[in-house]
């Protein structure tokens, strides 16, 4: 595929970084020529220095034979007009902008072929909020992503004195079939999860059912959504509760968070600017509104960071990130997170004294990745800092055309390690072991331990000529 992307900044970066190795052509176009001479030294890609909404420009990066567009630079008006230009001049079949200002978010009808002919929006602060208020809704969680619309999610934790720790897989379905009530919801299966994935050591473990859970290792887990906190109580033996969350940056991140969270929980928001923090005291219902430096230890003590179960440090600057979130942990605060920019920082930081170290490029990934992959895929998610990826994938075809579509799960020719975790059928969740069939249409939720194995993945979903 012939990918021109805009923007050398850290999302298209990152994007570029993921797929250069996929067989695919990617020109990059910016301004800064000291970007791109970087990023041609460690990839094998194409570069165009100039302004990225110039036809011009366009048209030296092959805007007149490309098969997408995907505009990610910092200005929302320069990526919007490049889609226009894309679809006007250069009829660029898919055209992906990348949209800060919930100014024009509200306003859907302006991305319409009639209007900026913008087929997909990207909204970096978007899905930063919502990850991490999934990541706060389960405080024992790494890393939470959700499929079929919200009904099946993937979790990440590391299992610490629950049941299964010491224990093998296979123990897990009967302890909580044992344990639980049937489901009220028709919809739902009786309590299950997969175990999709374990790293142990940062090496990964194809889990089976002889595999035993050990004390530290990164599990990640598939179940619907209703039953998640159930499956983590498997893994973990404290049920973290939260109440009272204080957010560091009262940016479009910070806020938007706040105003997502005041409803469920006691929100404090530090911002270092006094005419801000007045305008997000109007704007915000029950947040309590500090004017203040989070990495000041005094403002910190007064404000009982020691009572807070989570601790959100969301500013514009990694290093005032970093330093509020040791700080704040230092003090007694229970689960911090800190968004941080470079990758260089996440990759350091993760899992130490900051628990989650969150990278906005990284949590962006997915989405764009979502209308790259080949194949009919309705959700991708980057995990594990971009080295692994899962997706919610649907299959078509019979069982002459395709190579799922009416095969139990044992009898699949999948990648070593990728694994089928999950299956939304309509309405219903159905939770995928060895003798599950796959039907037409079936969503498929698939873990894929390393990014390498997606080529593979893409052409067993591929349908045979039968069908059409």
């Amino acid at each position: 595929m012939k990918i021109i992307i805009l923007g050398a900044g850290q999302v298209g970066s990152n994007l570029a970084a993921s797929l250069v190795s996929e067989a695919n052509d990617i020109t990059m176009v910016d301004v800064d020529d000291a970007k791109l001479a970087a990023l041609q030294e460690r990839y094998d890609l194409r570069t165009v220095c100039g302004p990225a909404s110039h036809p011009s420009v366009l048209r030296q990066a092959g805007a007149e034979d490309a098969d997408m567009l995907v505009a990610v630079t910092q200005n929302d008006e320069t990526n919007m007009v490049a889609c226009k230009l894309a679809a006007t001049l250069f009829n660029i079949p898919t055209k992906i902008a990348r949209i800060r200002a919930q100014d024009y978010m509200q306003h859907e009808v302006l991305f319409s072929a009639l209007n900026m002919a913008v087929d997909y929006v990207i909204s970096p602060e978007r899905e930063v909020t919502d990850y991490i208020q999934r990541l706060i809704d389960y405080p024992e969680a790494l890393q939470v992503v959700d499929f079929a619309e919200g009904r099946i999610r993937l979790v990440a934790v590391r299992p610490e004195g629950g049941f299964l720790v010491g224990r093998e897989l296979k123990e897990m379905r009967d302890h909580l079939r044992l344990h639980m009530r049937e489901p009220k919801n028709e919809h739902l299966q009786a309590l299950d999860a997969r175990v999709a994935a374990i790293f142990r050591r940062d090496r990964a473990v194809i889990p089976d059912g002889d595999t035993v859970i050990e004390d530290g290792d990164e599990v990640f887990f598939v179940a619907a959504t209703a039953h998640i906190k159930a499956v983590m109580k498997e893994m973990r033996h404290a049920d973290r509760r939260v109440h009272r969350v204080m957010i560091a940056g009262g940016g479009n991140i910070g806020s938007r968070l706040a105003a997502s969270l005041e409803d469920k929980y006691e929100v404090k928001l530090i911002d270092h600017n006094k005419k801000h923090a007045q305008v997000l005291a109007e704007r915000l219902k029950s947040t309590l509104v500090l004017v203040g430096d989070a990495t000041d230890e005094e403002l910190l003590q007064q404000e009982n960071v020691e009572d807070m179960d989570v601790f959100c440090a969301l500013t514009n600057d990694d290093e005032d990130n970093i330093m509020s979130s040791l700080l704040a942990k230092r003090m007694g605060a229970g689960k911090v997170i800190a968004l941080i920019n470079r990758g260089t920082y996440v990759d350091l930081l993760q899992g130490g004294t900051i628990d989650v170290a969150l990278s906005p490029a990284q949590a962006t990934i997915g989405p764009l990745l979502t209308h790259i992959r080949h194949g009919d895929m309705a959700v991708v998610h980057s995990l594990r800092r971009g080295a692994a990826e899962a997706m919610e994938v649907v299959v078509h075809g019979d069982a002459k055309t395709s190579k799922l579509v009416g095969r139990r799960i044992e009898q699949i020719d999948l990648p070593e390690g990728v694994a089928i975790g999950a299956i939304a059928r309509g309405e219903k969740v159905v939770i995928a072991h060895h003798d599950t069939m796959i039907e037409p249409e079936d969503h498929l939720i698939i873990f894929v331990p390393n990014k390498r194995m997606v080529p593979k993945v893409e052409k067993l979903l591929q349908v045979g000529f039968g069908f059409f």
